[in-house]
This record gives C-alpha cells, sequence and structure tokens, in this order.
C-alpha cells in the first residue's frame, strides 16, 4: 500500500477509485472501462502537478521523511557496483547509522558513504533513524582518508534529522567528532560530491557534507535545525511548525538561489517516493558529470575551491 500525506488527500482519492476499477476489469466482467481509468489517470497526473508545484516548506519536509523515499542503502544498490563495506571507527566501535565503503561508479572506483534511517522498525533501531554517535563521524573520518590516501573520489548521501543527542554520544565527544570530520572534509585533496536526498539535519548533516559539488534532491530539505525544533525554542510550542519551516529557508530552491548548494536534482511527479528509477537515473547523471569534472582538477585545487566556496557564504561585500 502507498502512503499518503495529509496533503495528498485528493491524489489518494482518486488513486483509489483508479484501482477499484482495474479490480472490476480483472473479474472478467464485460465493461469497457478504459476510457475511465485513463480519464481518472489524467486528473492525478494533473492533480499531482498542481500540488507539487506549490509545495510549501512544511509540505516539503514531510516529502523528505516519506517513509518510501529512496534511502542510503538503495542508491548504493543502484548507483555503486561490487560495494564492500566497511566498519567501525578503529576508536570505539561500530555506528550502523552511517554506512560507507568502496565501490565502482560508472568506472571509477570510489569511497561512498551516508547516513541511513533504515525502512523497517528492525532497521530504523538498527540504523538509529539516521542519527549517528560519534564513532559514525569518526568511521567518516577513516574513510576520507583512505580515499585521499588511495587517491578516490568521495560521494556522500545526507539524510538525517541530526547527530544522536543522548548522554552516550555527547560522553564520548560528539561535538568534537563532528568538528574533526567538517574539517577532515575541507582537508582531503580528491574530487567531493555530496548529495541530500531526504532530510539534512544540523551539524549531523554538514559533518559529511561539505563537498565541492553539492547537491539537493527537489524535494529535499536542509537546515540547521528542524522546523519542529524552531519552534520550540523560539516559540515553545509545536503549534508554530509550519511558521518555523517557512522562516527557516530549508527548501532546495531556498537554497541553490542563496548559494548555500549547487544545483537541484529534479524528482519524478510527485516525489522519489513514487519512482525510484526515475530518481536513481536523475541522480546518476548528476554525479557522472560532478565526478568526470572534478576529476580534471589536481586534488590542491580542489582542496583550495573548496575551502573557498565554503568560507565565502554569509560574506558581506561593502556597498
Amino acid at each position: 500500500m502507498h502512503t499518503y500525506l495529509d496533503f495528498e488527500k485528493p491524489i489518494a482519492e482518486l488513486e483509489g477509485k483508479i484501482k477499484e476499477l482495474r479490480h472490476v476489469s480483472a473479474s472478467g466482467e464485460e465493461i469497457n472501462i478504459a476510457d475511465e481509468i485513463g480519464r481518472l489517470q489524467n486528473k492525478v497526473e494533473k492533480l499531482l502537478q498542481n500540488t507539487y508545484s506549490k509545495l510549501t516548506p512544511w509540505q516539503k519536509t514531510l516529502v523528505a521523511r516519506h517513509p518510501e523515499r529512496p534511502h542510503t542503502v538503495n542508491y548504493i544498490e543502484n548507483l555503486i557496483d561490487d560495494f564492500t563495506p566497511l566498519a567501525g571507527d578503529r576508536l570505539y566501535g561500530e555506528d550502523c547509522a552511517i554506512i560507507g565503503g568502496l565501490g565502482r561508479f560508472e568506472g571509477h572506483s570510489v569511497v561512498v558513504m551516508g547516513h541511513e534511517k533504515g525502512h523497517t522498525t528492525e532497521t530504523r533501531v538498527k540504523h538509529n533513524f539516521g542519527m549517528a554517535r560519534p564513532e559514525g563521524y569518526r568511521k567518516a573520518q577513516r574513510l576520507m582518508d583512505m580515499a585521499e590516501r588511495f587517491n578516490l573520489p568521495i560521494v556522500t548521501f545526507v539524510d538525517t534529522a541530526g547527530a544522536f543527542p543522548g548522554a552516550d554520544a555527547e560522553e564520548r565527544g560528539q561535538s568534537e567528532a563532528i568538528a574533526r570530520s567538517i574539517e577532515k572534509c575541507l582537508q582531503v585533496k580528491v574530487p567531493f560530491t555530496s548529495i541530500i536526498i531526504g532530510e539534512g539535519g544540523s551539524g549531523g548533516a554538514i559533518a559529511i557534507a561539505c563537498g565541492n559539488d553539492v547537491f539537493m534532491l527537489e524535494h529535499s530539505v536542509y537546515s540547521v535545525i528542524s522546523p519542529e525544533g524552531c519552534a520550540s525554542i523560539l516559540w515553545r510550542s509545536n503549534d508554530y511548525t509550519e511558521s518555523a519551516a517557512d522562516a527557516l529557508n530549508i527548501t532546495a530552491q531556498d537554497l541553490h538561489r542563496l548559494g548555500v548548494i549547487d544545483d537541484v536534482i529534479a524528482e519524478p511527479l510527485g516525489g522519489a517516493h513514487r519512482s525510484h528509477e526515475a530518481t536513481f537515473a536523475s541522480v546518476r547523471s548528476v554525479l557522472e558529470k560532478s565526478i568526470r569534472e572534478q576529476l580534471q582538477h589536481d586534488g590542491g585545487v580542489l582542496k583550495a575551491k573548496r575551502r573557498e566556496k565554503f568560507l565565502a557564504m554569509g560574506r558581506l561585500s561593502a556597498a
């Protein structure tokens, strides 16, 4: 069963009618309903187009969190050949909230990593809903060191509400691990491409997202804090979540306009969850172009360009 969001109720009703008509057709009754199904399908497409062209920031947040949206494991399975997972930070232990390893993309050996939220109750618990502890970020640093040692491009998929805020994570140096991970992103002398595929939350996202090229899927979000967190701090009430989302400039379109990301990757009509294959194809095309162009530059140049790019954000020029 497809999961519908609250604002998709009219779409759900139409697709429900289509399903009923197809069931009647499959039952063998002599009723020609092909024309009716086609008419309803056209209405669904027009409604999807109208709805998704006017999404509010909060609605985009809900789409970014959709339970059927493809996750890092899905991108790795469909884009990366011969993937070999690597575990552990060599300091404390393994953190399944960030998965990573070696693989091949379009003939290039790469180091790939990303947050994994999980799709089922069991996998969500295993991956801690994509909220990494310090060992996850130290594993990321280890993989980036490996990429630089063997001169391999780095690809990261970002999808997290934020780093895990538990006491055990704080005791093991959560803030230091995130800061070191950001530092490592800015130091490596290899091509580095980051893609926000769902939710990019706070330092937990930035820790592996400081690439030469940073892209966002069309209906993904990227922010220093979640709308709910912002509302609870500023208004001390979740009643203002939508207002917080409007104020935060969290959408891919806002961030592209502000120069925080480099480009927006189009999603299929109705969101990435409606067509995984089309989404993978779009990401493959953008990622291939990004790596190919970066490979034309020396490692020192890539590092310098990456550092200058992030240092320039928010810089004011004299009037």
